[in-house]
């Protein structure tokens, strides 16, 4: 059988919203630690600084701890924060099965304000699309959080 046929299939959740703020107020709140915890989930050891390795916990389930295991790929202020996010094991199926995924987050000019474009890359079908559902309704109100946590007087 070739490579071609051997691969999965993967999909990909895209969250595309334009916020009446500059890019400098939408990466302050992506690029804190503490503002993240707000918007995400609190993270343990986090700086947006490539190379830097950060978790976030969350409901264990089987064999997984519920640790998400991330690490920052690309930090580029008022531009985009990227990083991977991996999680579950091998041995769960639904809710807690294997991940190795990526989460882009991009900051760009648009007409009134700034667009911020979410692509969380990677989930592998069938194995992963209990996650892939869950987290494509869990981003959309991520997504509006940043943009509701940046409009905060500071």
């Amino acid at each position: 059988m070739s490579d071609i046929l051997q691969k999965s299939d993967t999909q990909e959740i895209v969250v595309d919203e334009i916020f009446p703020h500059a890019p400098e107020k939408l990466w302050k709140t992506l690029a804190s630690g503490e503002l993240m915890g707000r918007w995400l989930m609190v993270p343990t050891g986090f700086e947006p600084v490539k190379g830097t390795q950060f978790t976030f916990q969350t409901t264990p389930a089987g064999a997984w701890d519920g640790r998400i295991r991330c690490e920052v790929l690309e930090a580029i202020p008022n531009e985009c924060l990227v990083f991977a996010w991996k999680g579950g094991d091998e041995g769960n199926s639904g809710y807690g099965s294997k991940l190795d995924t990526m989460v882009s987050l991009t900051l760009s000019p648009a007409e009134g304000g700034t667009r911020l474009r979410l692509v969380h890359s990677g989930f592998v079908t069938p194995r992963n699309d209990s996650a892939f559902a869950s987290m494509s309704n869990g981003w959309k109100g991520v997504i509006r959080n940043v943009g509701t946590i940046a409009g905060e007087p500071e």
